[in-house]
């Protein structure tokens, strides 16, 4: 396949499904935080260069999720916020729930994402500060397939810089 990585090729069919309507949700009630603590069992084995912290919630956050889907979600954001932090980074995921709603977020102390590209980083093959993809950082799939996910069990995603620095990614599903 020219021009996308083999290991690029099941998100690429998974966005394509999900897009699609061609993926059968197979929902459960989940705590989002067993979800966050099975996606950190898949990151990125260069986590360990980075200080990871986990925030849980205070109270039960239960989501009604797929919950294969709701952990490839959080390790794409956690896998991101690796590809884009140098090594030593701080790298923060808070669960909480709050007005109906849990807010799952992976925030960074990076460079941050510059406000041109923000609006456009969950197009698939878009990466940011690097326009389309190349070869040698990333595909751009990983927060596409993110937004679908998202998208499907009737969620928001947003990006927020921080003030200081780095980028948080805060999805909201409704709580359960």
């Amino acid at each position: 396949v020219t021009g996308v990585q083999t290991c690029a090729l099941p998100i690429l069919l998974a966005i394509t499904k999900l897009e699609g309507g061609g993926m059968h949700l197979s929902t459960t009630l989940e705590l989002m935080d067993d979800i966050v603590e099975e996606a950190l069992r898949h990151v990125n084995p260069a986590v360990r260069e980075h200080d990871l912290k986990v925030v849980p919630c205070d109270e039960p956050a239960l989501v009604n999720v797929d919950a294969r889907l709701m952990v490839q979600l959080v390790v794409n954001l956690v896998n991101n916020a690796i590809a884009y932090t140098p090594a030593g980074s701080h790298i923060v995921i808070s669960i909480g729930a709050d007005g109906g709603c849990v807010r799952c977020s992976v925030a960074d102390d990076g460079p941050g994402i510059a406000p041109e590209d923000r609006e456009r980083i969950f197009e698939s093959f878009y990466t940011a500060n690097h326009g389309l993809a190349d070869s040698c950082r990333s595909v751009g799939l990983g927060l596409s397939l993110v937004w679908e996910i998202v998208k499907l069990h009737g969620g928001t995603v947003c990006v927020e810089n921080s003030s200081e620095a780095g980028t948080t990614v805060a999805v909201s599903l409704p709580l359960r």
